[in-house]
């Protein structure tokens, strides 16, 4: 069998980290874990090094970048949860803001969560990139459908960036599984993790800044 072509665009990802970085340094500094600066500095370091040495054709497993790439995206997990953390936290505590500054963090905060989960689920499926565009892939963490109706789709066809961004938007907003199923406790975990920070961030942070501007 020969090798399957790569067909996933590096610069999709790299597009992605770039928005959450922006958006992360668009937060207000009393949501900030932190010098707000710390974060976006490490991760647009590490940002730079995996786009050196990363080629544009995945041929080689490199655990060094792979490794690198889970610690960018969970740093950017982490941070994003401490942010809501620190947003309910002032909510509740009291804490006076203008309601149009809580919509945008709230917004900001749940665009950020569908990308980080988004770069999670794209680097572990499968055993992460190179793994599913090799001869002998890692069993799937999810059933694409794709993957039931064949018929419907190239014979070598293989998930890509964008088709993970899409499972993570979707579980962000219907807080469940919608045409793409979970197989494996790990990836179920992840989701079930990303729909309560989603859950959180709508109906506690968007409904009492939408109570603040009536």
């Amino acid at each position: 069998m020969a090798k399957r072509e790569y067909v996933d665009p590096l610069w999709h990802v790299q597009l992605a980290v770039v928005v959450a970085l922006a958006l992360q340094l668009l937060l207000p500094a009393h949501l900030v874990l932190g010098p707000r600066f710390v974060v976006p500095v490490i991760e647009g370091l590490m940002l730079i090094g995996l786009s050196i040495t990363t080629p544009e054709k995945y041929s080689k497993h490199s655990r060094s970048r792979r490794a690198t790439a889970v610690v960018l995206i969970v740093l950017t997990s982490v941070a994003n949860a401490a942010s809501l953390f620190l947003l309910v936290h002032y909510l509740t505590s009291g804490g006076k803001a203008d309601g149009k500054e809580l919509i945008t963090a709230a917004v900001n905060i749940f665009i950020t969560n569908i990308i980080a989960f988004g770069l999670l689920y794209w680097e572990i499926d499968a055993g992460g990139p190179v793994s599913r565009h090799s001869e002998k892939p890692e069993l799937p963490d999810f059933l694409f459908p794709q993957f039931s109706a064949k018929e419907l789709a190239h014979p070598q066809w293989i998930p890509t960036f964008v088709d993970y961004l899409y499972v993570s938007a979707t579980n962000a907003t219907a807080f469940s599984p919608t045409d793409t199923l979970p197989l494996t406790h790990r990836v179920k975990i992840l989701m079930l993790g990303q729909a309560l920070v989603s859950l959180i961030t709508v109906a506690l942070v968007t409904a009492r800044a939408v109570n603040i501007l009536g």
